[in-house]
């Protein structure tokens, strides 16, 4: 799984967690819940952008940080 698609998956548990809907959720970043939907569908090249991310982690009260998987260290 590449990084894109765990940053997405973090979101989408972060949203669940939360009983956060995706048209509440595009709310919160200023776009459409059809936008968040494709981003969640693993057939979609969609991507939340920096500063979407961004408001996500501040909403959700976390780092951007904690969106992005832990850091290997052996990894290339």
């Amino acid at each position: 799984m590449d990084i894109d698609r765990i940053i997405i998956e973090n979101v989408k548990i972060f949203r669940q967690e939360r009983d956060i809907s995706q048209r509440v959720l595009a709310e919160i970043i200023g776009t459409s819940r059809g936008f968040v939907s494709q981003v969640e569908s693993p057939k979609s090249e969609c991507r939340y952008s920096a500063r979407q991310l961004y408001v996500i982690a501040k909403y959700f009260g976390c780092q951007v940080s904690d969106l992005f998987p832990p850091i290997d260290p052996l990894a290339p």
